[in-house]
């Protein structure tokens, strides 16, 4: 396995300005040996020519946010991380790596929840590159490598949890999506720790229902909503009608029996519980038969 290895190269405005001399001593030293016909001096005046250019050949620039891997004939020399202007021998090979923040969105994947209900999902990978080294010789593409084993992440996650908790603590991936997200990050993490590749970030960026049972999730969705609903109404209203009938028997408003007690809670059970409005209907007659 391939480590990374930083090195500092010599500063490439010396250099610059060593060759470029070097570039005007041979021109000088040229014109002055053709005229004193100085074959020897001729000769020293263009080897020095080409050994500048060749010397200038070796200089490159590196960008804030990126690094240099020098190889020489297919071997790793080392990587230079420090900005600026820099030499090193014109032989080695200089691949630009970025090491800035990156993120890309998976594609919206359609797989099974744990409840075998086929649902789509998607998410955002924020990542960068921490080790030129592995990125470049340990996999074939580690741009290509990161998409491929988040997605292969994102999908394998997917089927370990539902998509609705049907249960009270059960993580579901509509409902504890942040959890989820970082379930996601380690497992994304994992699989890119040998391309020197950092996760620094996944987010769930869409979660639906697959289209062919998108309506009838909807109904279920809803049936449960309405359900839960009534519950709390009901719950409501019981507390309602108790404290209704300690308050008249309280202030001693009307003594009922147990019948009349039965018929008065039902009444307002109805009252207070019905999705319409109820129509009232006057008593005339008397209180009892």
């Amino acid at each position: 396995m391939n480590q990374e290895r930083k090195i500092s190269p010599r500063s490439g405005m010396a250099m610059l300005l060593l060759f470029l001399l070097g570039l005007l001593g041979s021109v000088a030293f040229f014109i002055a040996s053709v005229s004193t016909r100085n074959p020897l001096g001729v000769i020293g005046a263009v080897l020095l020519f080409i050994g500048s250019i060749f010397g200038l050949v070796g200089l490159f620039s590196v960008q804030p946010g990126e690094a240099r891997v020098l190889q020489l004939f297919g071997g790793y020399r080392g990587t230079v991380h420090e900005p600026g202007l820099r030499w090193a021998n014109p032989f080695l090979t200089k691949k630009k790596v970025s090491t800035r923040t990156r993120n890309f969105e998976t594609g919206k994947t359609k797989v099974n929840d744990k409840n075998s209900n086929p649902i789509e999902i998607a998410a955002v990978i924020v990542w960068r590159v921490v080790d030129t080294a592995e990125a470049l010789f340990n996999v074939d593409d580690y741009r290509n490598f990161v998409e491929v084993q988040s997605e292969s992440a994102l999908r394998s996650l997917a089927t370990t949890y539902p998509y609705d908790a049907h249960e009270k603590g059960e993580v579901a991936l509509s409902s504890h999506t942040v959890r989820i997200s970082g379930e996601l990050q380690v497992q994304v993490q994992e699989r890119l720790e040998k391309a020197g590749v950092e996760v620094l970030e996944t987010r769930i960026s869409h979660l639906a229902y697959s289209p062919e049972i998108a309506a009838a999730m909807l109904q279920r969705q809803q049936a449960s909503a309405v359900v839960a609903a009534r519950q709390k109404i009901v719950e409501g209203a019981v507390g309602m009608v108790e404290h209704a009938l300690d308050m008249l028997s309280e202030k001693d408003v009307v003594d009922l029996d147990e019948e009349r007690k039965a018929a008065m809670v039902s009444n307002l059970l109805v009252v207070l519980c019905s999705d319409r409005h109820t129509q009232p209907v006057v008593n005339t007659g008397t209180l009892h038969n």
